[in-house]
């Protein structure tokens, strides 16, 4: 390395992307697990590699350029949390009076990321570390908080190491790192869950019946206490009869155009493309990825991530003929 590290101290572009680009997919990862978003971790993973690249001289090579870049995609999503440009998109109006929610979402900002982003044999990029409960747990925890979570428990950084990092002490840290252990809802990193032919079979019956606007179809599939969330809404419906409400009067709104699954994986997790047709009935074209969450042989919550470009991150398409689909 120490050639490319020359050259590219001297200015060689093509040397500095040599030396970033076996880490990108896991810094991309990290700032995303650090700000819940996968837009403003595409944003501060290329501002790490702009800070990498104007301060390469400065790099002393007492760690390793893997804990140096991680040192500096920490502290640039920490600015970033601390200076307010980690802000939830504008709440979406609903084309409907929706019911009354029997809950809040927590965290608004809240955006899918794509399985096809992941090296899942990289430890360090495991899917349980992305999953949906994992990744909005962090974000409810003070922010040093989840980078010291983060650095340790996830990536395997030695406290002092990580300290470092911080520009902390290892006392200091210590104490961080134990309240947000305690404030975890469950083990850091979680326990891996594998998916199997049962959780797929679950998904196709999904689409099947949220497509054929099967509401009790859907409701016989769902946890007594499933929950259905649509961010960057704040509304969450808990409960059968709560989500069945809500997909009714959605489903009166709509009519005759029935809504289109693409098949996709997010976090770990089963996930559809949504399309909806325009009014002609002619052309489809995306309103979001749903994200299923599973619970043994039952769906345990519904997670409709709403926006027309969300789809471009997971590579589906931006619009398709609805009777070539049907055909």
């Amino acid at each position: 390395m120490t050639s490319t590290l020359e050259a590219a101290r001297a200015g060689d572009e093509a040397a500095f992307e040599e030396l970033t680009r076996p880490y990108l997919r896991e810094l991309h990862v990290h700032c995303y697990r650090m700000l819940g978003s996968f837009d403003d971790a595409e944003d501060l993973t290329q501002e790490t590699l702009l800070s990498a690249w104007r301060g390469l001289a400065r790099f002393a090579e007492r760690s390793s350029l893997r804990a140096w870049l991680y040192r500096i995609a920490t502290n640039r999503c920490l600015n970033a949390i601390r200076d307010g440009k980690r802000r939830p998109p504008p709440q979406p109006v609903a084309p409907f009076e929706p019911p009354e929610p029997n809950g809040t979402v927590e965290v608004p900002w809240l955006q899918p990321y794509p399985d096809e982003r992941l090296d899942p044999a990289s430890r360090y990029q495991s899917r349980e570390t992305v999953e949906l409960a994992f990744i909005t747990a962090l974000q409810t925890l003070p922010p040093r908080q989840t980078a010291a979570l983060l650095l340790c428990d996830v990536l395997g950084y030695g406290l002092a190491e990580a300290a470092g990092m911080l520009d902390t002490s290892p006392t200091a840290l210590k104490g961080v790192l134990q309240r947000a252990r305690a404030a975890m809802p469950g083990p850091v990193p979680p326990e891996p869950v594998r998916a199997d032919a049962g959780q797929a079979r679950l998904a196709r019956r999904f689409a099947s019946a949220f497509e054929a606007d099967d509401v009790d179809a859907v409701i016989a599939l769902l946890t007594d206490d499933a929950w259905l969330t649509m961010p960057p809404a704040p509304h969450e419906y808990r409960g059968l009869a709560a989500i069945a409400q809500f997909l009714r009067i959605r489903r009166r709104w709509r009519g005759d155009r029935p809504l289109s699954l693409v098949d996709t994986r997010a976090n770990g997790q089963p996930a559809f493309g949504c399309y909806l047709p325009d009014p002609d009935g002619r052309v489809a074209r995306p309103t979001g990825i749903v994200v299923l969450t599973m619970r043994g042989d039952r769906i345990g919550g519904i997670t409709r991530f709403l926006g027309s470009r969300l789809h471009r991150h997971f590579g589906l398409p931006d619009s398709f003929d609805v009777a070539e689909r049907s055909g």
